[in-house]
């Protein structure tokens, strides 16, 4: 099948999710995540109508985003969804319209003061949330935070911090479920994260409008579950080779 062949059944699967949980499919921003996959592979989702980008290395997208650019004329809003190096939030703050990924108070801080050099407006972040609490994971320890309330402290810490700090305007929060685990508990995860946010968003009366989690094993259970950014790559683009 071509990509725009994936995307069209991609949409269509969001919408018979969107269809048994009674949301609108409009509600739900979808990023391509185009990890390996070559500028020629992001041109033909671009044509197809896809606008949000995904990229996990920085190397990557410095590759990739002029070529893009050069190839179409479509505002296209890039996503910088793998794990971040604060040596690389420079470039990162450079190159991204949103950082997904900020999985700690330094790197925030860092992206902060190189997103004020940019000169396009504060940078969008998402805080990362391990809240499945697997060891291999990035982000903020999130796992069992309803009932430890020393981490639910942090976690309101870290919030307000980052809300805080100049040049940056912090979204909404991001996590992944563990792959190939049971629905259940893929369930939980993602479930875990929406008490989170709307937990935060009544303390602080901090609004959290993207709750980014649900990938191309998961993503129709995120939607159920009440996310509003999905990062979908290998069910549109296909296996990676770039």
């Amino acid at each position: 099948m071509s990509i725009a062949d994936n995307l069209k059944r991609v949409q269509d699967t969001i919408a018979e999710a969107c269809a048994r949980a009674g949301r609108d499919p409009a509600a739900i921003t979808l990023v391509g995540v185009s990890k390996q996959q070559p500028p020629g592979a992001i041109l033909e989702a671009v044509a197809a109508g896809l606008r949000h980008i995904g990229e996990n290395r920085v190397e990557e997208g410095r590759e990739k985003l002029p070529l893009v650019a050069a190839g179409s004329d479509c505002r296209l809003t890039w996503h910088m969804v793998g794990h971040l190096q604060s040596r690389k939030a420079k470039e990162a703050a450079a190159l991204f319209d949103v950082v997904q990924s900020v999985d700690s108070l330094r790197l925030a801080r860092r992206l902060s003061r190189f997103a004020g050099e940019r000169g396009r407006g504060p940078l969008q972040i998402l805080l990362e949330m391990n809240v499945s609490g697997e060891a291999s994971k990035y982000g903020f320890a999130g796992y069992n935070w309803a009932n430890d309330e020393a981490r639910k402290d942090a976690l309101w810490q870290a919030l307000r911090e980052c809300r805080a700090l100049p040049n940056l305007k912090v979204v909404g929060l991001m996590t992944m479920a563990p792959y190939d685990a049971e629905e259940r508990q893929i369930r939980r995860v993602f479930a875990d994260l929406r008490e989170l946010r709307a937990a935060l968003q009544s303390a602080l009366a901090a609004p959290l409008p993207v709750l980014s989690m649900g990938m191309t094993n998961d993503y129709p259970i995120a939607i159920e579950e009440g996310a509003t950014m999905l990062r979908v790559g290998r069910a549109i683009f296909g296996e990676r080779s770039y």
